[in-house]
């Protein structure tokens, strides 16, 4: 009688994605997990918490942590990403370092690179965007990094175009070691839905409104329930810094905020699957990105990164 076939053994592993602002680490993390998970907008340091990102198969679990880009803070807010992003360097199984092929290399660059020097754990060069510049000028950029650093592997891939992103991942699959399944095969991220529909509406305000407004916003979910026919009720506030962005915020008779419910809204629904009613009110909080008070509230709290 033949011996029964054991099973595979189940792999799983953290692996931290770090780079400059708008590298397109969000979009790579997206492209993984075959999803949106994490907002992305062309605006630098959309991403403010790190969040978990989840990927499974039947032998493999990663978990993808997605950063805010490492640059340097100019208030309370911008030290808090900036420990959001160190403490992802602390015991995970693998890095992925994400540069922009069609941008030199420059201080931000080789500042995280020196950061990296010292982490235990295997860091792979990824270099993004390699659709926006020539084949022949690829190889010069690579031995740019390669002479400051040394990288356990090299990756040009484009996340947007999906070029190389899959054999990226098998690559990962190979490098992460036994272990255990830590969430649900169909949990796809660690933050609540609370969080998700606060930055689905953040994202919104991204795209559309002008540069003096991305960076000093905020968004809170004062409500999330659902009523006697099924259709999920949420009331949010957007939290500004001064009158005048308020005001854009609004927009003329109300277009701007319209369009920001009506574009989260419909996102929203893809997200949650059932159908969603949304509120939007405008706050202004003089200067809460340097008040620690409000940026405990609106989820930025710097003692989780002690």
């Amino acid at each position: 009688m033949s011996e029964s076939k054991q099973p595979a053994p189940f792999h799983s592993g953290f692996v931290t994605i770090v780079g400059r602002p708008n590298v397109g680490k969000s979009t790579l993390i997206n492209k993984f997990i075959g999803q949106k998970i994490a907002i992305m907008s062309d605006k630098p340091q959309t991403t403010r918490n790190t969040i978990q990102a989840v990927y499974s198969d039947d032998n493999h679990q990663i978990i993808f942590m997605d950063t805010p880009g490492i640059h340097k803070p100019k208030h309370g807010l911008g030290n808090y990403m900036l420990k959001a992003a160190y403490s992802s360097l602390d015991d995970v199984d693998l890095i992925l370092f994400v540069v922009n092929a069609n941008e030199k290399m420059g201080p931000g660059d080789r500042f995280i690179m020196n950061r990296l020097k010292h982490s235990q754990s295997p860091v792979i060069l990824v270099i993004n965007k390699i659709d926006l510049v020539e084949p022949d000028d690829l190889l010069p950029i690579i031995d740019g990094y390669v002479s400051e650093m040394d990288f356990a592997h090299v990756f040009p891939l484009s996340a947007l175009e999906g070029i190389n992103t899959q054999e990226l991942l098998d690559m990962i699959k190979k490098e992460i070691p036994e272990g255990p399944q830590y969430y649900p095969k169909d949990q796809v991220i660690d933050h609540p839905e609370r969080f998700l529909v606060a930055e689905l509406i953040r994202e919104k305000i991204l795209h559309l409104t002008r540069e003096e407004i991305p960076h000093s916003v905020a968004v809170q979910i004062e409500n999330m329930s659902e009523n006697d026919e099924g259709i999920l009720e949420i009331d949010a506030v957007i939290i500004v810094e001064h009158k005048s962005q308020k005001g854009i915020i609004i927009g003329k008779q109300g277009s701007m905020i319209k369009r920001i419910r009506q574009l989260a809204q419909r996102d929203i629904r893809r997200l949650l699957g059932n159908q969603a009613s949304l509120d939007i009110w405008v706050r202004v909080e003089k200067n809460w990105r340097s008040n620690q008070r409000h940026l405990e509230s609106y989820g930025y709290d710097q003692r989780d990164y002690s």
